[in-house]
């Protein structure tokens, strides 16, 4: 066999095999995809039956909400017509008790009728009783009945203005009564609601040293160091024999504290001589007028006290260190601003000019010179100067009466001023006979039989008094505080109202052993 005959053949063979092949495949491909629809159409199916199932169970889910809401509804219906059945009842009811009190009122009605009817009857047989009485009384007082009627008014005018006076006069003492009992109970009030402290200022301040060598060096050569230290600063400093201390005397508060700091940065840095005590002093006095300055910046926001003007500010620091009748400016300054505002806010006044006026009252007290004038005028002619108002300024001047007071402020601020000073312990002149008055009214409750302790508390506004147990019975103890109080009623003298407690205590001790 040739070639071409081979290639022939294997053609024709590789064709028939490909035919064959294309027809199992397609016979494979045909049954594939009838199983593969069969097994579609069996999933489908069952996707129709749960849908169907879904489909039903969500019916009847429905169809019960329904009813339960239709129920629901139908129960809430029924109730609404059993309220609306039991208000047409009430209705009813009102409505029968409405026409029951008509017919009442009916009733009263006509009886008022016939009364007003009898009333206007016996209303002009009074009429005529009372003309024929009219006339009988002008036949016998020879008066008609006008002339007697201006008698009668003339009379009863008279009666009625001599009642008004008694009752007036009454009035007038009732209400200077009452006002001295509401200024005492307003000046009361602010002193208890404010409290300060006090300290009594001295004339001399005490420096510390650790060893005696630092005094020699302190009066330096032949007194060089201590006489310039004196001169610069116009304070007396005493050294003697006090051991460890060195004694600064002046009247000058300011003046003080420049020497008493002078000298603590002298001893610390140690060089010691007359030039460097004048560049020590002129350091501190500027350092001083510094902290005089903040500090018045301080008081001012503290007290809530704005637009003062910068000198005010420089005064008020300089009252840290003046004293009046040992009593520090500053805090008296202080007291009374807060006392003036706390009156002014009960008497129905602006707190905030009082609490101005008060803080610069004194303000006289430390001006750069000494021109002789009250300090009163002095501080109201420096408010005047730096545009403080009217009011303010009329305050300060008026606070000792050098001037008229011309507004309600000003006799606030005086009061403030005599209430700062004068209370126990603030001023060095009082503290003495306060004291004395304490000690005075212990002694008068120990007088008394039985009586263990007495304490004077509250400034001597409340004395306690312990009584012993075993001596005093508690009707006894009642006696003592009011025999008590009336002894301290006509032996002493004391402002306000003193409260006498007395404590009787029984205690009952016994040990476990």
């Amino acid at each position: 066999m040739d070639i071409l005959t081979i290639l022939i053949i294997g053609v024709s063979g590789i064709i028939i095999g490909g035919l064959i092949t294309g027809t199992i495949l397609r016979k494979a491909m045909d049954r594939k995809r009838d199983m593969i629809l069969k097994e579609a159409m069996e999933k489908a199916e069952m996707i129709k039956r749960d849908k169907i199932l879904q489909a039903k169970e969500k019916f009847l889910q429905l169809k019960s909400e329904y009813e339960k809401y239709v129920h629901e509804k139908s129960d809430e219906v029924q109730k609404s017509d059993n309220r609306l059945k039991q208000k047409e009842n009430g209705l009813n009811l009102k409505m029968d008790e409405l026409q029951k009190k008509q017919k009442e009122a009916l009733l009263i009605k006509q009886n008022l009728q016939n009364q007003m009817e009898l009333v206007s009857k016996k209303q002009q047989d009074l009429e005529k009783s009372q003309k024929v009485q009219i006339e009988k009384l002008e036949a016998i007082s020879n008066l008609s009945a006008a002339e007697a009627k201006t008698q009668l008014i003339e009379t009863l005018k008279e009666e009625a203005k001599s009642e008004a006076l008694v009752q007036m006069k009454d009035i007038i003492d009732e209400a200077r009564i009452t006002a001295n009992t509401e200024a005492k109970k307003i000046v009361i009030e602010t002193i208890q609601r404010t409290a300060t402290e006090h300290a009594i200022e001295n004339t001399v301040s005490v420096f510390n040293i650790e060893n005696e060598e630092i005094k020699g060096r302190i009066i330096g050569r032949e007194g060089r160091n201590i006489r310039t230290l004196e001169a610069l600063t116009g304070i007396e400093i005493i050294i003697d024999d006090s051991p460890d201390a060195i004694i600064l005397s002046g009247f000058d508060p300011v003046r003080r504290e420049i020497a008493r700091l002078s000298l603590h940065k002298l001893v610390t840095d140690g060089r010691i001589h007359p030039a460097r005590i004048e560049e020590v002093v002129a350091k501190t006095k500027k350092q001083l007028e510094q902290e005089i300055i903040e500090t018045g910046k301080r008081i001012s926001i503290d007290l809530g006290i704005h637009n003062l003007h910068h000198e005010l500010i420089r005064m008020i620091g300089k009252m840290k260190y003046r004293s009046s009748y040992g009593q520090n400016l500053l805090q008296h300054s202080i007291e009374v601003a807060k006392l003036s505002a706390t009156m002014a806010a009960e008497l129905g006044l602006n707190p905030k000019k009082a609490k101005r006026a008060g803080l610069l009252h004194d303000i006289g007290k430390v001006p750069d010179t000494e021109p002789e004038l009250p300090h009163a005028i002095l501080g109201m002619k420096t408010a005047e100067k730096f545009k403080e108002k009217p009011e303010i300024c009329n305050a300060i001047g008026a606070h000792h009466d050098e001037i008229e007071m011309d507004n309600l402020i000003s006799p606030i601020v005086q009061v403030c001023d005599s209430i700062s000073g004068a209370r126990p312990g603030a001023r060095r002149e009082v503290v003495d006979a306060y004291i004395e008055r304490l000690k005075h009214l212990e002694d008068l409750a120990l007088t008394y039989p039985g009586v263990v302790k007495t304490y004077a508390i509250q400034a001597g506004r409340e004395l306690r008094v312990i009584v012993g147990a075993d001596k005093i019975t508690d009707a006894e103890a009642n006696q003592v505080a009011f025999d008590l109080s009336r002894k301290i009623q006509s032996e002493m003298t004391y402002p306000g109202q003193i409260k006498i407690t007395v404590i009787r205590e029984t205690r009952a001790i016994s040990y476990a052993k």
